[in-house]
């Protein structure tokens, strides 16, 4: 009986003492495991964070590129709008030689207007301006330095024809009639010289009437009609 109650405390001492040691077994693997996936998840974050830093610089690398492209063309717009701008002065300019834009500037401004006929007996034709009369004088303002010419707002260029038209001139084809109003912008001294003595203004004042008038401000429009060359082409 004693022996009994021996083996049954033997017994529960045991299976008290494997308790404990498979508890402690337990909670041991336990904390491994735990351990393990703490690790695996900072493996996890590590490799998370390599690849958001490669990301970074790859983004930031072409940030860097699309920024140093960016700062090419801008100077190439530079570039571009300089050599616009020198091509739109020299296109402008161009414009202003063949007649077609509006000038103003200094200048002298001649009016010839048809005489009084002294005697019954004289020739009319003598106390007229004519086509002769208004060319003679567009040739010494040009070959005075005159920059632009205009007779009674017709814009002279290199094509304008100034012709008898019967009892009226005709003008880059239009018709025109006493008085001429003569304008020419440049150098006012050196334009109004062709009032010189014996000059041909001053033959055309035996008959007709001739004023000049000096301006520091004188406006002359521009050729409104087409600049057509029937015989001249461009040499390529």
């Amino acid at each position: 009986m004693k022996k009994n109650r021996f083996y049954r405390l033997s017994l529960a001492i045991v299976f008290f003492i494997l308790s404990i040691a498979i508890t402690l077994q337990v909670r041991t693997m336990a904390k491994q495991d735990s351990n393990v996936t703490q690790l695996l998840r900072n493996d996890e974050l590590k490799d998370s964070l390599l690849q958001w830093e490669e990301k970074y610089t790859n983004i930031t690398a072409k940030l860097n590129q699309s920024n140093k492209e960016l700062e090419e063309i801008r100077v190439s717009a530079t570039q571009y709008d300089s050599s616009s701008q020198e091509k739109t002065d020299q296109l402008k300019k161009n414009n202003m030689m063949l007649g077609l834009l509006d000038v103003t500037g200094e200048g002298i401004t001649i009016t010839a207007k048809d005489g009084q006929v002294a005697k019954a007996a004289d020739n009319v034709s003598d106390y007229l301006v004519h086509d002769v009369d208004l060319r003679e004088i567009v040739s010494e303002l040009s070959n005075a330095g005159a920059e632009a010419i205009s007779i009674n707002d017709q814009r002279i260029v290199n094509t304008t024809c100034i012709v008898c038209a019967g009892n009226v001139i005709s003008i880059n084809g239009e018709k025109v009639t006493s008085p001429f109003v003569i304008k020419a912008i440049g150098n006012q001294e050196r334009l109004y010289g062709i009032n010189r003595p014996g000059g041909y203004l001053q033959y055309m004042k035996e008959y007709t009437t001739v004023e000049l008038k000096k301006s520091n401000s004188i406006k002359i429009k521009k050729y409104s009609g087409a600049l057509n060359f029937k015989y001249a082409t461009s040499i390529e």
